[in-house]
């Protein structure tokens, strides 16, 4: 995913800042919001920003902070 592009999405509920994940570091392709404990998924290089696709973070998820 473009560098450019990251710069300008922002969580579509709080809009806050998005951190990215992706494999080898991380097992899943996803854009993270930690204010909303949300992970939305990037499929074929495409950021799903959908509430409804989001994933729900546990205590353990993500990086810690």
């Amino acid at each position: 995913m473009e560098t450019r592009l990251l710069d300008l999405l922002v969580c579509p509920l709080c809009k806050g800042p998005l951190e990215h994940l992706r494999p080898p570091v991380n097992e899943r392709h996803e854009l993270v919001c930690h204010a909303d404990r949300l992970a939305f998924p990037v499929r074929d290089g495409i950021p799903v920003m959908l509430e409804s696709e989001a994933r729900a973070l546990d205590g353990t998820a993500g990086s810690a902070a």
